[in-house]
């Protein structure tokens, strides 16, 4: 790894390595691995061969002076026609009127812009007088931030592959380059920075974009190693003849898919080795019936359980939920922040010598007055919605327990691969015999007195109804229909027998668990909330979901807000209003009414939002990849890991010189990843 100071490239004095150290840019590797965030392509194209909106380059000759018209304040809009080949093209360019002075009949000029096909018009953003022979046809753009210019930073990069481009080390080893036919490094590097051309740069692209993808994976097969093999578990020997008539009693069928999810995980729990999985689910699929035969194989040889999850409400029905499931075969206890003074004493006292068999509850379960006695399973349900510190800190209640993980979010396989790739995956894909699917209409805002028609129909049936809204007050920015003003037209529209509360992100805690209970309890008919509604709150008997402004939302996010209804015996129905103006809007309504699987949709929020939107950057643990794109180099990425796989698990690493720059690697990122490894 090159670790030479910025400051030894020639030019390079203390005033600009400061500058651009607030680029991140301090040695000259950080230099080198800065790559342009896009291009700008001035390739002269044939014009019978451009598309319409596409942005092209081209070469003609002035054919009548330019004109210019004046509108608004300092604004100015320039038009001049071109000959390009046989074609007469005509040109616009805004805010350019110095431009009339060069732009004069018969002078040659390329122009490069938006492509306007049935104007013959181009909106052009660059022009030069004269040709481009002389110029590369692709030209750099880089993210400054201007702390340094363009034109300075490409000759800082130039020289620096002047001075030390022969010591670039080769970071992949030549079995995998000739297996992919891929670029080495420093042509790679070079052709990034300064491409001759489209084909040379996409092989740069495509040889660095591998390199990042192996290197992340590298991160995360070594971190499941070390879950493996440094943090070993303790081997349960499962009560198999208990834990068997436990399933047999339970009052439904296990799925093929819920019975593959408990083999793997018990395979987990007779190992050795801790288990660091991560289990995930639609909602509905019965990942707490798989949760519960998991705590119930753990209890049976005297170990205690724990799950902990977001909200008081869900661990209350989580309690309910397994005090059904198992009855007087465990000790369960609740603990929450609402569980206080002489109670929550006994209940601690209780879990410390051993009496309580599983504890439910909320971030309570990390305080530090909660002792175990022996915890052998730790269960995180919808783990994105706890920081890794908490999770960390349940663990640590013992000496390294097996750790369950579950989300009801289904993952796409190359997000799950990129942010838990350090953990193994169990999915639960099929839903239980005879659940009925939800229907889904798209409908436009003018049939709300339908909607409410039909709310007042379910509501006689003593059946209840969510109202969903993005926002909570009026917004002057967005024309988005609020919690606040849709509640109070609720009010007003709908009969005064029916009972409506309002939740929303503003409320206490305090307060959205007494809303929720209400709603729960069905002494509300109808709910207007927010998305706080959005994840693990179980009301069986809601049967409408009704979604504002749905095209705002999420595919991912609408079919977890339709996952609130459908839990119980009746038919229940989802009605997205929405009257998208784009094509991803519309088509993402589309999608919503033609398929209720979780992960098809998952997939398909990928394509349309990217990974940086799919759970939020700052909830989903994606690293700031530089060129690669999971929803793209999706290939490339299962690529990566099975060689990560086989690299980790091969002698290579340690006795191979070619593999010496891996190793290096990652050793290094195995000490920075386990200083605040949860």
């Amino acid at each position: 790894m090159m670790e030479r100071a910025v400051t030894e490239i020639s030019g390079v004095g203390p005033k600009m390595a400061e500058n651009i150290s607030e680029l991140g840019i301090k040695t000259v590797d950080d230099l080198i691995n800065t790559f342009p965030s896009r291009y700008e392509h001035f390739e002269v194209l044939n014009i019978r061969e451009l598309v319409h909106d596409q942005n092209a380059t081209l070469e003609g000759v002035v054919l009548a002076e330019a004109v210019v018209t004046f509108f608004g304040k300092k604004k100015n809009r320039l038009t001049v026609p071109i000959q390009v080949e046989d074609v007469v093209v005509k040109v616009v360019m805004f805010n350019r009127a110095f431009a009339k002075k060069q732009l004069i009949p018969n002078q040659t000029v390329t122009v490069t812009g938006k492509w306007d096909q049935h104007r013959q018009q181009i909106t052009a953003s660059h022009y030069k007088v004269g040709k481009t022979e002389d110029e590369p046809s692709i030209q750099p753009v880089y993210l400054l931030r201007q702390v340094i210019g363009s034109g300075s930073f490409k000759k800082l990069v130039s020289q620096a592959f002047k001075q030390f481009g022969d010591t670039f080390e080769e970071t992949i080893p030549s079995f995998y380059k000739e297996r992919y036919k891929l670029l080495d490094r420093k042509s790679a590097l070079l052709a990034i920075h300064f491409p001759s051309d489209v084909k040379q740069l996409k092989q740069a692209k495509r040889r660095l974009i591998y390199e990042e993808l192996l290197m992340y994976q590298l991160k995360m097969q070594t971190m499941r190693q070390y879950h493996k093999t440094q943090s070993a578990g303790h081997a349960k020997q499962i009560n198999s003849e208990k834990v068997n008539a436990f399933i047999e009693n339970l009052p439904f069928h296990l799925t093929d898919a819920q019975k593959k999810a408990w083999g793997e995980i018990r395979s987990d729990l007779i190992s050795k080795h801790r288990m660091h999985r991560l289990l995930q689910g639609d909602v509905g699929s019965g990942k707490t019936a798989v949760a519960a035969i998991a705590l119930y194989s753990v209890i049976t040889v005297q170990k205690q359980g724990a799950i902990m999850v977001p909200t008081e409400i869900l661990a209350e029905q989580h309690a309910q939920s397994f005090d059904n499931l198992f009855g007087d075969l465990v000790n369960i206890a609740l603990l929450t922040g609402s569980v206080k003074g002489k109670k929550r004493k006994q209940i601690l006292e209780r879990i410390q010598n051993g009496e309580i068999d599983l504890v439910v509850g909320t971030h309570a379960l990390i305080q530090n007055d909660v002792h175990f006695s022996d915890l052998g399973l730790v269960i995180v349900d919808e783990q994105h919605r706890f920081g890794v510190n908490q999770r960390k800190v349940l663990r640590e209640k013992a000496m390294d327990p097996d750790v369950l993980f579950m989300t009801a979010t289904p993952i796409p396989r190359t997000l799950a691969i990129t942010s838990y790739g350090d953990m193994d995956m169990s999915i639960i894909n099929q839903m239980p015999q005879g659940r009925k699917p939800v229907e889904t209409y798209w409908v436009k805002e003018s049939v709300l007195p339908r909607i409410l028609k039909f709310i007042e129909k379910e509501v006689q049936h003593n059946h209840q109804a969510y109202v969903i809204a993005p926002l909570i007050e009026e917004s002057d920015k967005l024309d988005i229909q609020n919690a606040v003003d849709l509640y109070q037209h609720l009010e007003i529209e709908m009969p005064d027998s029916t009972s409506i509360g309002l939740l929303h992100g503003r409320l206490t805690n305090q307060e959205k668990e007494e809303m929720m209970h209400q709603f729960a309890e069905n002494q509300l008919n109808v709910l207007v909330a927010t998305t706080v509604v959005e994840v693990g709150v179980n009301v069986p008997n809601a049967t409408v979901m009704v979604i504002y402004d749905a095209e705002r939302f999420g595919l991912s996010q609408l079919h977890q807000l339709r996952g609130r209804v459908g839990r119980g015996d009746a038919q229940s129905y989802c009605i997205l209003i929405a009257d998208p103006k784009g094509e991803v809007g519309k088509r993402r309504m589309q999608i919503m009414t033609e398929t209720s699987d979780g992960f098809i949709l998952a997939e398909e929020d990928l394509k349309l939002r990217g990974p940086g939107d799919f759970f939020g950057k700052k909830q989903s643990g994606l690293p700031d990849f530089q060129l690669a794109d999971p929803a793209i180099d999706y290939r490339t990425l299962e690529t990566a890991r099975q060689d990560a796989v086989d690299i980790i698990s091969s002698d290579l690493l340690t006795e191979d010189l070619e593999y010496r720059y891996l190793n290096h690697f990652i050793n290094k990122t195995l000490k920075e990843q386990l200083k605040g490894f949860d």
